[in-house]
């Protein structure tokens, strides 16, 4: 059974930075894909990070590359996502997302994910 938890998030103001972590006791969890995805009000979920299991692969949603880093310590169970210089639109709720199919690849479809988590909400206010 996998499980994610997220947690960290919270009320940041432009510019500043959070980092979310999602968490697992599972050995599955360490063998498979993790992403994140968020959902804005009205809002379709989106694709923001993925990596593979051993996080040498990383994938992201263009609006997020060179300011979000997704990274992961199996010896932990948990899978970070740190967020810089934020902005008022990547406000939503971020949900973790595990794809037990997947060792390397992270899709961005989210039917391709088996276990979410309870999502962590984000508000960047301006």
């Amino acid at each position: 059974q996998v499980q994610p938890v997220e947690s960290g998030g919270g009320l940041v103001q432009t510019g500043g930075s959070l980092r979310l972590l999602c968490s697992d006791s599972g050995r599955i969890f360490n063998l498979s894909v993790v992403a994140w995805f968020r959902q804005a009000p009205g809002k379709e979920r989106e694709f923001v990070a993925g990596l593979s299991w051993n996080g040498e692969n990383t994938y992201y949603e263009d609006s997020v590359k060179g300011r979000f880093i997704i990274s992961r310590d199996n010896t932990k169970g948990t899978v970070y996502l740190q967020m810089n210089s934020l902005k008022p639109e990547d406000t939503a709720v971020y949900l973790c997302a595990v794809d037990v199919h997947s060792y390397m690849i992270a899709s961005t479809a989210r039917q391709q994910y088996d276990y979410w988590g309870q999502g962590t909400q984000v508000t960047v206010s301006s």
